[in-house]
């Protein structure tokens, strides 16, 4: 990143922690102010609702360490930061764990996340039609995961569906014996 750019690495980690811990603790406080309207929000317009169900159960199962390891994803971070407050979660298991997540996520964002950034844009200028190719390849392979994961789900809920229904008839015939 061009902001970054003849920084000292660990002033731009330090940066990027900050960065992280007003991200994510505003998160936090989003969820924890709005339980009820984030909920309701989410659940209407069905986004992320999926991603906040199941941050919800892992963190009730799971706690600060679920918010700790959650910086090392893309995109169920936010869920998980999110659901962490609308289930307010205590301050004092929260914050060692933002902390925590915090520093991970922008040590690896400072030294592997500006220096494929740099490598990226270096490999652009030097020739820019591989990059493009390169660029679209892997996109095609984000979209190809995607459908295979979504694929995936819709199948194991059809499976899921057919074993409940095959439940409530054997529950309907062992309540007519």
């Amino acid at each position: 990143m061009e902001i970054f750019e003849g920084w000292p690495l660990p002033v731009a980690i330090g940066v990027l922690f900050l960065i992280v811990l007003l991200r994510a603790g505003g998160t936090y406080a989003l969820g924890r102010g709005s339980r009820a309207g984030v909920k309701r929000l989410l659940e209407r317009r069905g986004r992320m609702a999926p991603q906040l169900a199941r941050a919800e159960s892992v963190i009730e199962r799971f706690g600060a360490p679920v918010v700790a390891l959650s910086f090392l994803t893309v995109g169920f971070q936010t869920a998980v930061n999110l659901a962490a407050g609308v289930l307010r979660m205590p301050l004092v298991k929260y914050l060692p764990a933002l902390v925590v997540g915090g520093a991970m996520w922008a040590t690896l964002y400072g030294i592997l996340g500006l220096a494929t950034i740099n490598a990226i844009i270096q490999a652009a200028q030097r020739d820019p039609v591989a990059a493009i190719v390169s660029a679209l390849a892997v996109a095609a392979l984000l979209a190809l995961v995607e459908f295979a994961t979504r694929r995936a789900r819709s199948i194991a809920a059809a499976h899921a569906g057919a074993d409940d229904a095959d439940l409530a008839d054997d529950a309907g015939r062992a309540d007519s014996r």
